[in-house]
């Protein structure tokens, strides 16, 4: 299971904030609808903007899970992000955010359903995902049989976040990889 006692504060904190820049981004946020977003971010901060708009960001829109990321940040889990949501995806997203955040967030993002486990199906939207689906069924289902086989520690066909961890834990380029450049 996600530990929830591992997600920022307010997800309770903002722990890279600081490297993402602030006012920088705020700018980016107010720039995707002038008319919506306040330049004095206090006047309204229930402002949220749609997933359309976040998704068509350069920094995302080539990206195979835009929509994925934008609903794992955003508090309702619909899309809308709003100024602390968005703060907290550009965060997570960084190159200076610690591993563990990515790690949680990573799973968020591939646990399709919200379970709180990667199983299969997760797995397989996954694979058609990353190969823009040019696998054939019968290498997906291959696939994902070998993954949960050498990732799932307790044997029940899934993984859980311990699973998910230990998995990325052994892939050296997973820092470098899940981040994306403002």
């Amino acid at each position: 299971m996600l530990p929830e006692s591992m997600l920022p504060e307010s997800r309770r904190s903002r722990p890279c904030l600081r490297c993402c820049g602030e006012p920088g981004l705020h700018g980016r946020y107010h720039e995707m609808a002038p008319n919506v977003v306040p330049m004095d971010y206090t006047k309204d901060p229930d402002v949220k903007l749609p997933m359309q708009l976040i998704i068509n960001m350069p920094e995302l829109k080539e990206n195979p899970f835009k929509e994925r990321i934008v609903e794992s940040f955003s508090e309702d889990g619909e899309g809308s992000l709003s100024f602390n949501d968005f703060v907290d995806m550009f965060s997570v997203l960084s190159e200076m955010a610690p591993r563990e955040l990515k790690a949680i967030y990573a799973f968020k993002i591939y646990d399709f359903n919200t379970d709180n486990f990667i199983c299969k199906s997760d797995l397989e939207k996954t694979l058609n995902k990353l190969t823009r689906e040019e696998l054939t069924a019968e290498e997906i289902t291959l696939v994902c049989e070998k993954v949960i086989e050498e990732a799932d520690m307790d044997g029940d066909g899934k993984l859980g976040f311990a699973d998910f961890e230990n998995m990325i834990s052994k892939a050296p380029d997973f820092l470098s990889t899940f981040h994306i450049r403002i």
